[in-house]
């Protein structure tokens, strides 16, 4: 199978026992075919909520047997995912993906207090990680997706959210770059505040095994030549492995460019819930679902 710069996920987790995944309504062709190439690659199972005719239909038109699922049925999309979320909170599965629903219901139920999925005090946050080929490797970043202008509280969080998920993947010292649009302090630009505060806070300590600096303009964090023109010296500049962007505008254009005009490949996945989240677009490619349970699945 094309993994798309993403084979080392594979390697990893072929050394790990396969997870339990929960669907949410997976009754669309896209989803159904991503997790039986998942369950081909033997990195989960898989248990679908959702209309089971239509579950069985759809995978017999796609040629995909629908005995590799544990299909439980359900009369709605609302009951579909109340039920899937019922099962990640009661420890039944290992991770939870959404399938054919909206971002609104899905995260309605996963937020929901007496039966949803987040611990209390927890900070919900969105991990992408990119693979375009003119840089030298993956680059994880957030937020792309569900924290509109995150505070700088919030922003340390994500940071060690982005340190968790790299290290996953084998890098023992991810370098993040806190971006902004200059590399200078400048007060009257909250982005470069924040970064320089973020900087300091690892230099006290607060991001263990990772190297971070910033505020950082993006070009310094991924070409090394430029750095190098501007003259600015960090073992980050022109190596990063995250990218912390300041606001949902930046990354989730970012994100977009990579995946639209670059063909990037991409996974993606939402940290701070009970257990890991795959909250793929309704019109994600199947590739991209797929390296988005591999992804969830390495962390869960």
């Amino acid at each position: 199978m094309e993994q798309s710069g993403f084979s080392f996920l594979f390697e990893i987790l072929k050394t790990m026992p396969p997870r339990k995944l929960v669907v949410a309504n997976g009754v669309d062709l896209h989803t159904l075919e991503a997790v039986r190439r998942a369950v081909d690659e033997k990195i989960v199972s898989v248990i679908i909520t959702g209309e089971k005719n239509v579950v069985i239909n759809n995978c017999r038109k796609a040629g995909i047997d629908e005995g590799l699922y544990d299909i439980e049925d359900c009369d709605s999309e609302n009951i579909a995912v109340q039920r899937a979320v019922e099962i990640a909170r009661t420890g039944k599965a290992d991770l939870i993906m959404k399938g054919m629903v909206s971002t609104d219901v899905f995260m309605k139920a996963i937020l929901n207090k007496e039966n949803g999925l987040l611990p209390k005090g927890a900070l919900l946050s969105h991990v992408s990680m990119l693979k375009n080929d003119v840089y030298h490797k993956p680059l994880f970043i957030s937020d792309v997706a569900i924290l509109p202008l995150p505070s700088l509280d919030q922003k340390k969080q994500m940071t060690r959210y982005l340190i968790e998920v790299a290290r996953k993947t084998g890098i023992e010292r991810p370098k993040v770059a806190f971006l902004a649009a200059t590399e200078q302090v400048i007060a009257k630009m909250p982005a470069c505040a924040d970064a320089a505060e973020l900087k300091k806070m690892w230099e006290e300590g607060a991001f263990d095994n990772s190297i971070c600096d910033g505020p950082m303009a993006f070009d310094l964090a991924v070409d090394k030549h430029a750095a190098e023109v501007k003259n600015f010296s960090s073992p980050v500049a022109g190596d990063a492995d995250c990218l912390l962007f300041p606001n949902i505008e930046s990354g989730n254009i970012f994100y977009k460019v990579n995946t639209k005009f670059c063909n990037a490949s991409a996974a993606a996945m939402v940290m701070g819930t009970q257990v890991p989240t795959v909250l793929s677009s309704r019109g994600d490619s199947t590739d991209t679902k797929l390296f988005s349970i591999a992804l969830a699945a390495l962390i869960g």
